[in-house]
C-alpha cells in the first residue's frame, strides 16, 4: 500500500467507497467549506453529512470551489429524521440534491431507525431508498444506527441489503454485536464518534501505545478501525488535525496492539450516543 493511499472497499452492491472520509457533524454551516475545503487539499475525497446536520449547501459549495470533478468525491447524506413517511423521504431527498447542487448521491441513508415513531415502520421509508437507487440519483444506500433486529426485519421484508450501516464505534465501545452482522451479512460497518468524542485519547493505553510506534493517540485509534476494517470519518476544523487524520496509512498496529486497544471495551457503559432502540428524536 503506498504511504497514505486511501484504499477504496467494495460494498455489495459494487459500487467502491473510500475507507477513510472527513465528517462534518456538528460543524456550523458557516465553517462548513473552509473545513471541507482544507479536507480536500489533505486529500479526502470522501465526505460525511446529513440533512439535520444542516451544512449540506457548504459541502456541495466546498467541493465545487475545489475545482474537483463531481465523480472524484464520495459524498454521503442521510435522511432527517423527521422525514420518515414515503413522500416526505422522496420531498426531502430532493431538497438535498438541491442544497448540494448535485444530480445524484454516492450513498443515502436513514439516519435513525425510530422504532418507536411512525409505528415503526422504518421499511416503508427502506422502500423508498430502493426507488432512489434504481433510478439512479443514488448510487448507494444504507442505514445509520440500526441495530440487528432492525437489520433483520429489513432482510426479511425488504428487497435490497444495506449496503453499510452506520454506527458509534470506538475503543470503548466497539459495538461488536452489530458488526458482526454487518459481517456475516456483507454490510460495511462505518464508525461514527470513532475516538469517543475525544474521551479516548487520554486513555493511559492509546497514550502509551501511540509513544510506542510515534504516532498521535486519534491516529493510533483512527488505525485501529482501519485495521478492523471499518470505514472511518473523523472531523475537526482543526487543520493540524485535519491532516494528521488523514496520515494513517504509514504505519500499522500488530496483532497484540490491536487486542490491547480491543480490551478497552466497556460495552453498553461506553456508549456516549443515544440507543437506537429507543431514539426519537425529531428536529422542530
Amino acid at each position: 500500500m503506498a504511504v497514505n493511499t486511501v484504499p477504496n472497499i467494495a460494498l455489495n452492491d459494487g459500487n467502491m467507497i473510500p475507507q477513510l472520509g472527513f465528517g462534518v457533524f456538528q460543524i456550523e454551516p458557516n465553517n462548513t467549506a473552509q473545513a471541507v475545503g482544507r479536507a480536500l487539499d489533505a486529500g479526502y475525497r470522501h465526505i460525511d453529512t446529513a440533512e439535520m446536520y444542516g451544512n449540506e449547501a457548504e459541502v456541495g459549495q466546498a467541493i465545487r470551489a475545489a475545482g474537483l470533478d463531481r465523480g472524484e468525491v464520495f459524498v454521503t447524506s442521510k435522511l432527517n429524521n423527521g422525514f420518515h413517511r414515503p413522500d416526505d423521504a422522496r420531498r426531502a431527498f430532493e431538497a438535498t440534491l438541491q442544497a448540494l447542487k448535485f444530480d445524484y448521491l454516492d450513498l443515502f441513508l436513514i439516519h435513525w431507525p425510530l422504532p418507536t415513531r411512525y409505528d415503526g415502520d422504518f421499511v416503508s421509508t427502506w422502500k423508498v431508498l430502493e426507488e432512489f437507487q434504481r433510478d439512479g440519483r443514488a448510487k448507494s444506500i444504507g442505514v445509520s444506527n440500526f441495530q440487528v433486529p432492525h437489520l433483520q426485519r429489513l432482510a426479511a421484508e425488504a428487497e435490497l441489503t444495506p449496503a453499510v450501516n452506520q454506527v458509534e464505534a470506538h475503543p470503548y465501545f466497539g459495538n461488536e454485536e452489530v458488526r458482526a452482522y454487518g459481517s456475516t451479512h456483507n454490510i460495511l460497518t462505518q464508525a461514527w464518534s470513532p475516538i469517543a468524542q475525544g474521551k479516548v485519547l487520554d486513555d493511559p493505553t492509546i497514550v502509551d501505545i501511540a509513544e510506542e510506534v510515534g504516532h498521535t493517540p486519534a491516529q493510533v485509534v483512527l488505525r485501529w478501525h482501519v485495521q478492523r476494517g471499518d470505514i472511518v470519518f473523523p472531523k475537526s476544523t482543526t487543520p493540524k488535525r485535519i491532516g494528521e487524520n488523514f496520515q494513517i496509512f504509514d504505519f500499522a498496529l500488530d496483532d497484540a496492539t490491536m487486542d490491547r486497544i480491543r480490551g478497552l471495551d466497556r460495552g453498553e457503559a461506553g456508549r456516549q450516543g443515544p440507543n437506537p432502540d429507543t431514539f426519537d428524536y425529531v428536529p422542530d
